[in-house]
């Protein structure tokens, strides 16, 4: 299976912030972020692995770093920064542009992870990925030590589920 460019799986997309969109505070609610992130990453997945169905794993990680207002425009741009063996990491990096003066500042960054599946629903090999440019470089070779603690993180959730009950609250004694 041959590698593939983390250009090539690179998904921008551009939208502007409406007032249904904001919190209290008069900035974006975090989860229409999430949402947005969640669908670009998907596209960012299936571009690279071509297959009809790829799943959100985990969310690593959203870092909101700077709020977003409603005179902002909001870009996200998502692609493939590391492989595994069925498994894929997307970097999400958001943009906020003041649409005003034209000021742009990161205003947000997330690791995703999806895994593609076949037609039975089971995860599937995924090519390589190839970085080319200073960021795609730091990414990739700061992937392998993001996916053992995602490791990690998945053994400690799963002694998390086991040690936890679906036993209704109201009935607990």
């Amino acid at each position: 299976m041959e590698a593939k460019r983390m250009k090539d799986t690179r998904i921008i997309q551009n939208d502007q912030v409406l007032i249904n969109d904001l919190n209290n505070y008069h900035t974006l609610f975090g989860g229409v972020l999430m949402k947005k992130l969640d669908a670009c990453a998907t596209l960012s997945a299936q571009r690279h692995a071509r297959v009809k169905e790829c799943v959100t794993a985990s969310t690593d990680s959203v870092n909101f770093i700077e709020p977003i207002r409603q005179s902002d425009s909001v870009c996200i741009e998502s692609f493939v920064s590391y492989t595994g063996r069925s498994s894929m990491e997307i970097f999400c990096k958001v943009t906020a542009e003041n649409t005003l003066t034209a000021e742009r500042r990161i205003a947000a960054t997330a690791f995703l992870t999806f895994v593609a599946l076949d037609e039975n629903k089971r995860p599937i090999e995924v090519p390589g990925i190839i970085p080319e440019t200073e960021e795609e470089k730091f990414l990739y070779e700061t992937g392998k030590e993001r996916a053992k603690i995602r490791k990690l993180k998945r053994e400690q959730n799963k002694d998390l589920v086991a040690a936890l009950t679906v036993k209704k609250p109201w009935d607990e004694v």
